[in-house]
This record gives structure tokens, sequence and C-alpha cells, in this order.
């Protein structure tokens, strides 16, 4: 049987027992700060908040297959000195809304009206999802984090109704003329695989309602 049989198989029954654990990572003052100096060097806006209006999830892997290795790269306020393809980006470090456990396990990390700082250009209308795996950028994330994407997705889409698009962060360069993106640094890009094409494939398969990136070919 091949991943999506199983998966409309067992979808249901798996989808019904699925819920959304509450795992803040520390987003005080200090990070709410930096975020809005972020705002203000990439995308020449002085706002008074993070809040953001989410039109666009876009979905990840961490590059890191162990759960708690992986958290730890979003619970600092500051950006971590290891990760010199971002660190002109600004100090704020990175963040998601979400992680997705190898075995399905779904934690809200932070409030899903916070910008959070997960992709170039585009963090300004958008909802991250990260899945643990793709070390090494192994295409090695599982039906169970396929599942979850699946159901968290569509909860979000009941939530906001705003939402039109769900893309890789392999595509995210495919925006770049349109008008949802913002970044104003026009050397500032990094390479992105995640979560790879096969995963998002699968996750299309099972969705309906959403566009897909606004072009023919993802930016990897």
């Amino acid at each position: 049987m091949n991943r999506l049989f199983l998966l409309a198989l067992f979808a249901p029954v798996y989808l019904a027992a699925l819920k959304i654990e509450q795992t803040p990572i520390e987003f005080g003052e200090i990070r709410v700060e930096l975020t809005k100096e972020y705002i203000k060097s990439h995308y020449n806006l002085d706002v008074k908040d993070i809040k953001i209006v989410p039109k666009i999830i876009v979905v990840h892997h961490t590059a890191i297959d162990d759960y708690n290795s992986s958290l730890s790269r979003f619970t600092s306020q500051t950006l971590p000195t290891d990760r010199p393809d971002i660190n002109n980006g600004g100090a704020v470090n990175v963040s998601a809304h979400f992680i997705v456990e190898r075995d399905g396990t779904i934690h809200q990390l932070m409030p899903l009206d916070f910008m959070a700082r997960h992709v170039i250009g585009l963090n300004y209308s958008s909802i991250g999802i990260e899945n643990v795996g793709g070390q090494n950028s192994k295409d090695n994330l599982t039906s169970e984090q396929l599942a979850s994407n699946i159901f968290l997705i569509k909860e979000l889409k009941k939530q906001f109704k705003t939402i039109e698009y769900v893309i890789g962060h392999y595509e995210y360069r495919c925006f770049e003329a349109d008008e949802l993106w913002l970044e104003a640094d026009r050397k500032y890009r990094t390479h992105k695989d995640d979560p790879s094409v096969r995963f998002m494939s699968e996750l299309r398969a099972n969705l309906s309602g959403f566009k897909g990136a606004p072009c023919t070919q993802g930016h990897k």
C-alpha cells in the first residue's frame, strides 16, 4: 500500500484524536521590541505592535531530527550565533507558531496573531509550521507529521478566513513580485529546500481551497 492510501484509510480515526499542545516559548518584551525593529529595518514599517493578519501558511522542516534540539532553536529571544546565514537579518531569534514532532504531536509555541521570524519577506502575513526532521536535507518527514499538518492547516483555515496560500519554505521566493513580499534588502536571501517537494505534494493532495505559490516552479 502506498503512503497516500494508508493516510486516507486511517486519517479519520487519527485526526479525530489529534489536539494541539500548548508549549509556549519566551516571547516577552525583549523579543517583541526586537521584532518591531526587524519589521522597521526589513519591511520599512514603523509599527506599534507585532500583530499580523495571516494570509499564508509556510511549512518547514527544522533540519534536526530530534524534537528537543529542534525546539531549543526557538527558545532564546535573541539570535544564536551559529546561524551565519541569517545573522545579518537582525537580532531577534528565529521562531515559528507551531512545531510538529515526528510522532505527529503538535505544539503551539506562540500567539497566532504575533509575527514570527521564519521566512524571508513573508513573516508579516504568515503562520509558520516547523516539522522535526530533514537533517542533512533528508526527505524523512513522517506520515504522522503529514496527517498532523493536514489537521492543523484545516483548523487554521477555520480560525482565519484570511488565509489563502499554503506553501513550502523552498517556494518563498516565488512571492518576490507579489504585494505580500516586504523584504527591503535585495541581498538578503537564503537557500531553502524544506520541507521537500514530496511532502508538499502529499500535503496538497489532502487539502483543498488553498492557493499555491504564485509561480510555476519553486525556487530552492
